[in-house]
């Protein structure tokens, strides 16, 4: 999962600094690393680096950016691990200089025999992450094949299998397209001389953006001197003949902003609902609801608001702690739950809490944040999970890459919840989702079902898939 930017300006200005904006509103999206790409000239610069945007982007660094146009990234990794040369954007040299630049959000299924297949003809890949791989794929394309933009995308489209929502910079183009099924958000907007397009609406909103619409699933727009241009191939073939989209339902759940609209939804209301109809499968009384701020604290609210119990902030998050479910060392996420969450003194003693949080991945956080509310008093807590369980690994940019790495797949309900130490636990029903949604068949929910739109639920057919192969 991650995050992305791009701007174009009609004339020269302030590009890398509404990047940096745009950035710094989506570092939820990843906070291993992030890095801009922009044009100079007749070439294209790159400065990245690992930490966070405001660390990474200094105001000195932004300060001697002059550039109209440029693309950045945020990154949490899945394809590669966490090292400079895997952060992005991905500046790609020719003959000519570099003139290319990538950042790409998502992730490959069939990464590796791509791979395989771009060295058998001469293009090799100095890292491990498949937006390296989607750029010179391309570029190999614009410069020794197709020669056209769209062309060398539409083939792409027909290749590459799994989640990418992309920007491509050229000197004089911004480029951004989406893979056929719509897994990860993309956005397209108008600014003030120019336009943007960025991974969610709350990036639009810092950036006063106006005209935002949603870049459709196997669209490629191209922003130039001209304009806006927008491209759409057959996309009923693309999908090899899945006639919906498979918009991550995590995305909705967890990892987009609440003040984000994505996939035609509010996703605070999305949240405020699960939270609702969480609270008709109890018939019993507590003293408070209390979310696991603060990606879970429009569900609590909804759960609060429609059983009636109270709605109390009693744990405290330290914002300067980042998002403990995509570090990417599970001792590292242990750590930060220790410094990321502080019950609030004496408000828990004697209560009976129901405990509220967005979903259980590997189980460990919230085990200890069990424990860290009865050792601060409380008489019971029930545990309310705004998901079904979370039984099937993610292809697709989620870092939930093994069966053996969540806790559904290998306890009971009833034995996780001896396991994280509740007195009762309770998800949200995979059928509810109809509930939310006007099609929900719109949507992935594989780490829920194992109904992959792309790829199997078999670890032996999962294996297999990752092998096609697809000639370039």
């Amino acid at each position: 999962m991650c995050g992305i930017a791009g701007i174009f300006l009609s004339k020269e200005g302030n590009a890398a600094d509404l990047i940096s904006l745009s950035l710094f509103s989506q570092q939820h999206r990843g906070q291993e690393s992030c890095g801009i790409a922009y044009v100079d000239g007749d070439r294209i610069k790159l400065h990245k680096g690992m930490g966070l945007v405001k660390e990474v982007l200094s105001v000195d660094l932004l300060k001697g950016i002059k550039s109209r146009i440029a693309i950045g990234h945020v990154r949490y990794p899945t394809q590669g691990g966490t090292t400079l040369e895997n952060s992005q954007p991905h500046l790609i040299e020719t003959l000519r200089g570099p003139i290319y630049a990538v950042s790409s959000n998502g992730d490959l299924i069939n990464y590796h025999i791509l791979r395989k297949e771009m060295e058998r003809i001469g293009v090799y890949l100095s890292t491990k992450n498949d937006g390296e791989l989607i750029g010179k794929f391309l570029v190999h394309r614009l410069e020794k094949v197709e020669r056209e933009m769209v062309r060398a995308i539409s083939e792409l489209f027909t290749v590459f299998l799994g989640a990418y929502s992309t920007v491509f910079l050229q000197p004089d183009l911004l480029v951004g397209f989406r893979d056929p099924f719509g897994f990860r958000p993309m956005f397209l907007g108008e600014i003030e001389g120019g336009y943007a397009i960025t991974s969610e609406t709350c990036a639009m909103d810092v950036l006063r953006a106006k005209n935002v619409r949603e870049i459709e699933p196997a669209e490629i727009v191209i922003v130039s001197d001209r304009g806006v241009e927008s491209f759409r191939p057959n996309v009923k073939n693309l999908r090899k003949g899945r006639g919906h989209f498979a918009h991550c339902i995590f995305e909705m759940i967890y990892f987009a902003r609440p003040d984000s609209y994505i996939f035609g939804e509010y996703v605070y209301k999305f949240r405020k609902k699960i939270g609702e109809i969480l609270a008709t499968y109890d018939d019993f009384k507590a003293d408070c609801v209390i979310p696991v701020p603060d990606s879970s604290n429009f569900i609590a609210q909804g759960y609060a608001e429609k059983s009636g119990i109270p709605f109390e902030m009693g744990l405290i998050r330290n914002h300067y702690v980042g998002r403990t479910f995509i570090k990417p060392i599970q001792s590292f996420r242990d750590e930060s739950v220790k410094q990321k969450f502080n019950p609030l003194k004496d408000f828990f003693k004697g209560k009976k809490v129901v405990l509220v949080d967005d979903s259980i991945v590997r189980g460990t956080t919230l085990r200890k944040i069990v424990r860290m509310i009865k050792g601060a008093g409380a008489r019971e807590i029930h545990v309310r999970i705004g998901s079904p369980p979370v039984k099937f690994p993610c292809y697709y940019g989620i870092d939930t890459p093994t069966f053996e790495e969540l806790v559904a797949n290998q306890m009971s309900v009833s034995d996780i919840e001896r396991y994280i130490e509740a007195d009762s636990l309770k998800y949200f029903k995979r059928e509810d989702f109809k509930l939310l949604v006007p099609n929900v068949n719109d949507f992935c929910c594989a780490c829920f079902d194992g109904n992959y739109p792309v790829g199997s639920v078999d670890k032996k057919e999962v294996e297999e898939l990752r092998n096609l192969k697809h000639s370039i």
